[in-house]
């Protein structure tokens, strides 16, 4: 065998060593184990789960995904159970390593009230002497809405956002505070139920849309680069919309 071929398989090996795909690994990802259209445990799909999944593709990686109830995502990240997670839930994850990737999907969380009541939320005076139930975390994302409801005792969180829609629609509730998808998905899912007939309810928006409030956080640098590659791929190819419209037939509003 001659001298270069035998160099051949050598040189094969350092080309793919340098290749981005070769030096790829797997991702495992914390995410929410209920908060349709976004994650679906069952079937390891959704419009957040998706768009992560190629994003992180495009260079190579391949994710894993590991559900958790939502308040518990963060403690995933910071005990070091995984190496990124799909949200801070409003925590600077920044002392604890994390490096943010851009904002993929979007939550537009407002105040939903039963129509019937006429309730307006305008201020955080507004929600003095009203019961609320929300999102777990939400208190930390929105504190200067929600401390006062909290120390009243009128705030709680659950994990299960179909209750919310149960709770809301029975009158045991006052506001749900939701992203309006989320809760609209959960009341479709309901009515399938036949002896569920829901009462019109109300949405009110009460802060600033915020992209920034969103974003991914990874605990390497390179990951997080070849993520964010992977995203703006994702949003100029036209996929990104395409994966949203498949789940809410309509197109993203980033």
């Amino acid at each position: 065998m001659s001298p270069l071929r035998r160099l051949a398989p050598l040189l094969l090996s350092a080309l793919c060593a340098w290749h981005p795909a070769a030096l790829a690994d797997t991702v495992t990802m914390a995410f929410g184990e209920k908060i349709p259209p976004f994650c679906f445990p069952e079937t390891d799909s959704g419009i957040e789960v998706e768009i992560l999944r190629e994003a992180l593709a495009f260079r190579g990686h391949t994710m894993k995904p590991h559900y958790y109830p939502f308040a518990r995502i963060p403690v995933a990240f910071k005990a070091g159970d995984v190496d990124a997670a799909m949200t801070d839930l409003g925590e600077d994850m920044e002392k604890w390593g994390a490096y943010y990737g851009d904002p993929a999907v979007f939550y537009d969380n407002v105040f939903i009230s039963l129509k019937e009541r006429r309730l307006v939320i305008k201020t955080p005076d507004d929600l003095q002497g009203l019961t609320v139930i929300s999102f777990a975390g939400a208190s930390k994302r929105y504190p200067e809405w929600l401390d006062a409801v909290k120390k009243a005792g009128h705030y709680f969180e659950q994990n299960d956002q179909a209750l919310q829609v149960l709770t809301l629609d029975r009158g045991r509730y006052d506001i749900v505070l939701s992203d309006r998808n989320i809760f609209r998905y959960f009341t479709q899912q309901l009515k399938l139920n036949k002896s569920f007939h829901p009462k019109p309810v109300v949405e009110q928006s009460f802060v600033k849309f915020n992209p920034m409030d969103y974003r991914a956080i990874f605990r390497d640098k390179k990951v997080r680069d070849d993520y964010n590659a992977g995203l703006k791929n994702l949003k100029d190819s036209g996929r990104f919309n395409a994966i949203y419209q498949k789940y809410l037939g309509e197109a993203s509003h980033p």
